[in-house]
Formats: structure tokens, sequence, C-alpha cells
């Protein structure tokens, strides 16, 4: 299948298959971050914005790097908020990138400061937002690359697996691993099963590592935005001026 002179395999858009080896099919993108902003913190699907724009999720423990990982993908070093004690995000956090795009940090699930009427109040509120929000494109969600998957992130993933929308597994703070504990944990985790069939990418706030790929998967997920033009998300995103060629370092089982 053909587009504007390329293929829509993810082979193509992605440039690595599993396992780390490069396919040369990846082409440049032209990625820019214009604009970036916080817009609201929503209570609630009823009180989220109603542009139409569409929407990137991004899930995960609490403590795992949601808000670093954030500020790292659109170069601003305090847009989120971060904080050292877990449970500080309780709404659906709205930014808005380019004008074109939002994404919207979601509360974490395990500790949260408040007591366990709070943890429940702020699951109801994202399996709400998960489950009726129809502006949401993709969920990206954020795995501790130190621990793998606690039994809590296995359960979303299963979660996402019965829905319609695409998403993505992160692996954070893979900058406090070495590059053969890294590749070790990722080959303990494939080997267990629990990667199986599901795309994943390694990331690092610290660094930038895999920040293109992510734009690169964000961007063809949401081709099309809200006018089934490929253009609205393409137009750009990535650092105001700079060309940034993806690594392919996401990886497909």
């Amino acid at each position: 299948m053909q587009e504007s002179g390329t293929t829509t395999t993810k082979t193509s858009i992605y440039a690595r298959a599993r396992r780390g080896q490069v396919c040369v099919t990846a082409r440049w993108w032209n990625m820019r971050v214009d604009t970036v902003e916080f817009v609201m913190g929503a209570v609630g699907v009823d009180t989220a914005p109603d542009d139409g724009l569409p929407e990137i999720a991004f899930a995960g423990r609490s403590n795992v790097g949601k808000s670093s990982l954030i500020n790292r993908l659109v170069q601003r070093k305090s847009l989120a908020r971060t904080s050292s004690t877990p449970g500080k995000t309780q709404q659906l956090n709205y930014y808005l990138v380019n004008e074109r795009l939002y994404l919207v940090d979601l509360p974490g699930y395990g500790f949260v400061h408040g007591g366990q009427d709070l943890r429940r109040s702020l699951g109801k509120l994202t399996d709400g937002y998960l489950q009726k929000r129809t502006q949401l494109r993709a969920v990206v969600q954020l795995i501790d690359a130190r621990h793998g998957p606690s039994d809590l992130d296995l359960q979303l993933v299963e979660t996402l697996r019965a829905s319609s929308h695409p998403f993505l597994l992160v692996f954070t703070k893979i900058d406090k691993l070495t590059r053969g504990k890294l590749n070790q944990q990722m080959k303990r985790l494939e080997k267990q099963g629990q990667l199986a069939d599901l795309d994943y990418l390694p990331f690092s706030s610290e660094n930038g590592q895999g920040r293109s790929d992510l734009w690169q998967w964000i961007t063809e997920t949401t081709s099309g935005g809200t006018t089934g033009d490929r253009t609205t998300i393409d137009r750009g995103i990535g650092d105001a001026g700079e060309s940034v060629q993806p690594t392919g370092e996401i990886q497909h089982q």
C-alpha cells in the first residue's frame, strides 16, 4: 500500500524490526515543536476540551516518569510538573502541541498520596477516559525499565489489548541501567512472554534516547487528525528548526 510515495507498513515507518535488526527504509521526518502549552486539568471527560483535536494519552504507575517524559518530548524543562512524591497527578492534564494535538497526562496508578478512596476515584477517572473519550487516538504506557512491568502494568496491558486503541509500551529510566543490563532485561521479558506481540521502546528523559522514535510513532498514529489529511499532525513536531531522523529503536514482537 502506497501513500505519498512511502509505504505504510510498520517496518518502513519504524526502521527497525525485532531484536535490533535495522531496516534502511525509514525516511527523514521534519519534526518541530513550535508552540506548546498547558491548557487545563480536567476532572472528567465531560470537562475536557471539546475542540475535537486528537489526543495521545500517557499512562503508568506513579513515579514512573510521565511528566519528565512529556517535558523531554516537547523539549521544555518544566512544562509538566515533576515531583518526588508519587501520585501528584490527580486529573487529566492537557498539553496542546502546535495547536493541533493534545498530550494527555493521566493520573498515575499504584501508590497515591491520599489513601484508598482517592486511588479508587482516580482509577475511575482514568477508566472513564480510556473507555469514553472519542478524541483518544492512542495510548503510551510507561513502564520502569529497571523493574519491568508490575501486576498493575500488566492489567493495563490487557485492558489496552481489549480496546480499539493502538498502544505502545515505553520503558523509562533506561539511563539508570547499563546497555548490557538493559538488553538482558528486555530479553528476559521477551522470554517470559510479557512482551509477546507488543511494540515497545526504550526511553531516557535524561538524554533523550527514543524521543524521535516516539514522535514518529505518535505522528503515524495520529495521521489525519480530525480532518483525514495526513498533514494535520505531520506538519511538524519535534525541535524547532531541527530535522530528526528516527533511530529505529521501536521493537516489534
